[in-house]
């Protein structure tokens, strides 16, 4: 058999529609995270409902890296993308490690944060909220790696584009619904 028999040319599909979840929900995070969440006053009861937003939504994203995580070592998967250059490549593969290590990252230390800060008691009214998130030290963390995953995102985004409207090799295909 063939390299191009045993190789798929685009991915599984529940492994395309956890990607473009994850994508959706991330993106929505950051700017959640990174946005709205800093220019809401902590006596506001929103902040509240959006920090309890912002934890299920990294639970299900957290829950969905798992899943395709076990994808990822389950299934076939196309062969890495080719941007013509071997530093190019280099930097596509790198960037897609480097989202897996981000996510679980931004997993560790949200939850680290949901520990320390009692978010269950925040979120049932029973304690206040935090006068200061960054006096629990997971939220460096969790901000440093937040800021470079939007930084990756952009990239990926990038590459995306570059691999659709420059090289035209049609990639976004391999990530996207259809036939193989």
């Amino acid at each position: 058999m063939s390299m191009s028999e045993t190789t798929p040319k685009r991915y599984h599909t529940v492994h395309v529609v956890i990607h473009w979840l994850m994508a959706l929900l991330v993106f929505m995070m950051l700017g959640v995270g990174k946005f709205a969440m800093p220019s809401i006053s902590p006596q506001d009861p929103q902040k509240v409902m959006v920090l309890q937003s912002h934890t299920y939504i990294g639970a299900a994203i957290t829950i969905l890296l798992i899943a395709r995580l076990i994808l990822r070592f389950t299934t076939k998967s196309p062969a890495p993308a080719d941007a013509g250059n071997a530093f190019l490549n280099f930097v596509g593969k790198a960037v897609h490690v480097l989202f897996y290590i981000l996510l679980i990252g931004m997993a560790i230390s949200g939850l680290g944060m949901y520990q320390l800060a009692n978010l269950p008691g925040v979120f049932s009214g029973a304690q206040a909220y935090p006068a200061n998130f960054f006096d629990y030290l997971p939220r460096n963390g969790h901000g440093l790696l937040s800021w470079v995953l939007l930084v990756l995102v952009l990239l990926h985004v990038g590459a995306a584009l570059y691999h659709q409207f420059v090289r035209k090799d049609n990639l976004i295909a391999r990530m996207w619904f259809g036939k193989s």
